[in-house]
């Protein structure tokens, strides 16, 4: 069966669809079936994968409103063993067009369970804010990953997000698979001290593995590629890989522990 990630965190701008992108792209590079669900407007997961948003005919907005076969919105992408459900700026309006739905908040949950395609992991790219959109891929996901930076305001903006998720992992069964830091710079006391503090209230669901800042990692969207094509060599490819490898630990060391109990 497959594991569905989403990638949250309603604060824009610390590194979400990065995330999404490059550790969907470092697990098929390592073996794994993997399909990226691009949840945002924004649509920035499906450009920074090389598709071009203007020549799509059918978008995970025709899955939700519509009710097409996720199957039937799939593209393949330069990664080998790496898909894509794309998005474009129709998504915006699939919130109104919901709005009297019933159920409206597990129409990807119900698309993803009558998917044929047998991915092992799905990682959905979440838009920066705590609506239906949002909602409607955490109530599909088995986890949770959250890209946070080392600054002040991320600690205020992981405590909504953390009672928010909290609140649905009661309702949903919905886990948190660990707090990513990104964009992170080693030099400044700042980094160092947030990472203890959100440590304090993690724990061990905070990631060894942290983001650098870099120029590559940045501009690798622009491209429509994942870093690890972009910059083959460089220090963005080389922590993503990382990163990946520790979650397939952890998937590794929770699968052990279960087969114990």
């Amino acid at each position: 069966m497959s594991k569905v990630i989403a990638i949250a965190n309603q604060k824009g701008g610390v590194g979400k669809t990065t995330t999404a992108i490059n550790l969907a792209a470092s697990l098929a590079t390592l073996g794994q079936e993997c399909l990226v669900i691009d949840m945002d407007p924004q649509s920035n997961a499906t450009t920074g994968l090389g598709i071009d948003r203007g020549s799509l005919g059918k978008s995970v907005y025709d899955v939700l409103v519509d009710g097409i076969a996720l199957d039937d919105v799939l593209h393949d992408t330069t990664v080998s063993k790496l898909d894509i459900a794309p998005a474009t700026i129709d998504l915006s309006s699939a919130e109104i067009n919901l709005i009297n739905v019933e159920n409206r908040e597990k129409k990807l949950k119900n698309a993803l369970n009558k998917s044929q395609k047998n991915y092992k992991y799905i990682i959905i790219d979440c838009p920066p804010s705590l609506g239906l959109l949002a909602i409607n891929a955490l109530v599909a996901s088995d986890t949770v990953v959250i890209p946070m930076q080392c600054e002040f305001f991320a600690l205020d903006g992981l405590g909504q997000l953390s009672r928010t998720i909290f609140t649905l992992m009661q309702s949903y069964n919905l886990e948190l698979e660990g707090i990513l830091f990104t964009m992170f710079d080693s030099r400044t006391n700042l980094a160092e001290q947030v990472v203890e503090e959100v440590k304090k209230f993690f724990n061990n669901k905070v990631y060894e593995v942290k983001i650098p800042r870099t120029i590559k990692l940045a501009e690798s969207p622009s491209f429509g590629k994942p870093v690890l094509l972009h910059d083959p060599l460089g220090k963005g490819t080389r922590a993503y890989m990382d990163f990946a490898k520790e979650f397939l630990d952890r998937q590794n060391g929770k699968m052990e522990s279960a087969n114990k109990n």
